[in-house]
């Protein structure tokens, strides 16, 4: 029975190459969560920054979304995904080691965590655009919302698990030293991925010569060209820039504001994970049952509203729970929806034109986050940071409205994979995108 047999008969955990493929998303994500805690807690704790610098250190982490984005897209494409994802870990497992070595020599600066912060950025840019290439090479594309949702089961269990080791850490070690976790994580992530016995298809010759401004151009062109990319992607910059403000926001206002030490704030960060989790663990389901539409829709507009609970967050054990419940409950509608949207995009897709499509979507979606990151440390700095979570929930209560005024509300299940040939790759598909043959209107449109 070939790989594509087995994943179709049993699901993609039957695979062994996917199963190498989680093992190493797994140990990746479990240290970059403790370096979520730790890193900060460096600039609050050890530097002793003020609420703008965390906000800087936030922006630095994300900048190269909007630096590298595009070029990372039409670059990913000329390569093999593999070694291109092994080499970003191991760039991410030496910058993030130098912050150690720098705290041993009573070296480390602001300066530094900037620059650390800038590199491990870069890499992850073009590792997470070949991840997200490479998946549809492992998966049949009936397998892809199940292959997702097992990957973001794994992230939203590093979610969980993460924070609490990451603050008991911080406690143990200090929290420059806790960061070797996420050193370890990166190599092992590596050595994975190096396991993975599947030989990967060359590139194209088309996308592996030629003007990198012209194919660049071309995955712009698809994108834009497609109507429900276009609202996926204003949809997720817009939640993705609200969620920057409260990641620049959360470690100053969870110590200075609630009170908590670092063993609980990496408590309250594992508790609001484990929406994350749950809906991971749901959201196959969910699209099965309501189809990949309406959860793309209903998973934002529901759970949006309880992102007020953030600047309702006060002093003490009340606060935490009260942070802890609206980002579990924000978390669980942001999986659910990736999980259906990025599927979506996989399936979409010509296969020489996927780093291009997903960096461009990455450059649009994720390139919000170094200017909502410097928003919440300016708000944070000159009005406080309940000032700063009120801003970001107003935020999230609008990520739904994109999608309400776009086609995507009057539909049951989204549109199948475009040929190359019919002017997809050339950004001009038909008026209305192609829909299966079981997409039907909502019989009662959200909103």
């Amino acid at each position: 029975m070939s790989d594509t047999s087995r994943a179709a008969a049993g699901g993609p955990m039957r695979l062994r190459d996917f199963r190498l493929l989680l093992a190493g998303a797994a140990t990746g994500q479990l240290g970059a969560q403790v370096t979520l805690v730790a890193l900060p807690l460096v600039a609050v704790l050890e530097l002793d920054a003020p609420a703008f610098q965390v906000g800087l250190l936030t922006a630095a982490e994300t900048a190269a979304f909007l630096l590298v984005g595009l070029p990372a897209g039409a670059l990913t494409d000329r390569l093999r995904k593999r070694p291109l994802m092994v080499r970003a870990d191991l760039v991410r497992a030496v910058a993030m080691a130098s912050v150690p070595a720098a705290a041993l020599a009573d070296v480390l600066t602001m300066v530094q965590l900037y620059v650390v912060a800038l590199v491990t950025g870069v890499a992850t840019v073009f590792f997470d655009v070949a991840h997200q290439s490479y998946l549809p090479q492992i998966l049949p594309r009936d397998q892809l919302v199940a292959g997702n949702g097992a990957l973001e089961t794994v992230r939203s269990t590093a979610q969980v698990t993460g924070p609490g080791v990451g603050g008991g850490l911080v406690q143990l070690v200090g929290a420059q030293f806790a960061v070797i976790v996420d050193v370890i994580g990166y190599v092992l992530s590596a050595l994975f991925l190096r396991r993975i016995e599947q030989v990967e298809e060359p590139p194209e010759p088309a996308a592996a010569g030629g003007s990198l401004r012209k194919e660049i151009a071309e995955g712009v062109r698809f994108v834009f060209g497609h109507p429900l990319l276009r609202v996926i992607a204003f949809t997720t910059g817009l939640a993705n820039f609200s969620m920057a403000v409260l990641m620049a926001t959360q470690t100053v206002h969870l110590v200075r504001v609630v009170g908590l030490e670092a063993g609980g704030l990496g408590l309250v960060l594992s508790a609001s994970a484990v929406g994350g989790l749950l809906g991971a663990l749901c959201a196959g389901r969910l699209a099965a049952r309501l189809g990949q539409a309406r959860v793309i829709l209903l998973s934002v507009l529901a759970t949006g509203p309880f992102a007020l609970l953030w600047p309702l967050s006060g002093h003490g054990f009340a606060g935490a729970v009260f942070f802890a419940a609206g980002s579990g409950v924000v978390s669980f509608g942001a999986v659910v929806y990736n999980v259906a949207q990025v599927s979506f995009r996989q399936g979409l897709c010509p296969p020489r034109l996927l780093g291009r499509m997903n960096a461009t979507l990455r450059f649009l979606m994720w390139g919000t986050l170094p200017i909502g990151a410097l928003l919440g440390g300016t708000l944070a700095q000159s009005y406080g940071s309940r000032t700063a979570l009120a801003w970001c929930a107003v935020g999230i209560l609008a990520v739904p409205l994109p999608l309400i005024f776009s086609p995507l509300r009057r539909m049951r299940d989204l549109p199948g994979p475009q040929d190359d040939g019919d002017g997809a790759d050339r950004g001009t598909p038909p008026e209305k995108a192609p829909a299966d043959a079981d997409e039907r209107p909502a019989s009662a449109p959200a909103g």
